[in-house]
């Protein structure tokens, strides 16, 4: 029986899985549908309850997935979407995010992002999140790819400040946020959700991994996989296809890295990217 899933605060005060689902790269064949619904499922029964999704993925497809998935269990699923800057004004948030419900097959999103910053004034794109908030069809807002000084212009628009979390590339290839971004959040309470948590499966075949990987008796994977679940303020929404993949990364939670492991893989790993 696994372990019982641990949680991490919203600013707002809600808890969310520390560890999640994405969903990038689904939706895109028709024969690989059935086996993606079933691992999302999967993951659910795991209490890999939160799962992350966009409008751009598979050009609607993988929301079409995740609502196929969340089907009769909607309350038990936190659904997170994004907006693509493109429609980031207010008219095109506000039809996005409607389009985005009819594929979920649900009333609400959970928690809606916009995917990275456009040429669209933050002012308006929050606005419409608001109105959306307000109208019961999202119930939190937050970004996705944002450096620290786009999250401090954020901060100076009116309601900046209710950003939920801001959604990132962070592994063990990719630690420039641990410059300045990471502090920055974790200073103000703002959780990062990391996607490319095992860098697109490259950290699957890192020989760096190997040793630390053979002592605990596990995948490269599930050991990266566990390096950022040790990392406070961050989830982690590792891409699983297949319904084994997902109980491979749902046994990444209860992997619990020694201290000298830990500082092991800081060393061989070392920042190699510059400030966000």
């Amino acid at each position: 029986m696994p372990a019982t899933m641990r949680t991490i605060l919203l600013p707002a005060g809600e808890t969310i899985p520390l560890l999640g689902q994405g969903t990038c790269g689904m939706g895109e064949h028709r024969e690989s549908h059935k086996a993606e619904v079933a691992a999302l499922r999967t993951g659910i029964d795991l209490d890999m309850t939160l799962i992350d999704t966009a409008e751009t993925y598979g050009d609607g497809g993988a929301e079409e997935v995740v609502g196929e998935a969340a089907a009769g269990q909607r309350d038990k699923v936190f659904i997170v979407s994004k907006v693509h800057p493109h429609r980031s004004s207010r008219l095109g948030v506000l039809t996005s995010c409607d389009r985005s419900l009819k594929r979920l097959r649900t009333d609400w999103i959970d928690l809606y992002l916009l995917h990275w910053r456009g040429n669209v004034a933050l002012s308006e794109t929050i606005e419409a999140f608001e109105t959306l908030k307000a109208a019961g069809k999202i119930r939190y807002w937050g970004v996705s790819n944002f450096g620290i000084d786009d999250l401090r212009d954020l901060a100076a628009v009116p309601m900046g400040k209710s950003v939920q979390t801001n959604q990132v590339a962070y592994n063990l290839m990719r630690r420039g946020i641990e410059r300045n971004l990471l502090p920055w959040c974790r200073e103000r309470g703002i959780p990062l959700i990391a996607h490319s948590p095992i860098e697109r499966g490259q950290l699957a075949r890192e020989g760096r991994l190997a040793r630390i990987a053979d002592r605990y008796g596990v995948s490269r994977a599930r050991l990266a996989l566990a390096w950022i679940l040790s990392q406070e303020g961050v989830v982690a929404i590792p891409k699983a296809a297949t319904a084994e993949h997902v109980k491979d990364n749902r046994e990444a939670l209860e992997l619990r890295l020694a201290p000298a492991d830990l500082a092991e893989l800081n060393r061989l790993f070392s920042l190699q990217i510059g400030n966000r």
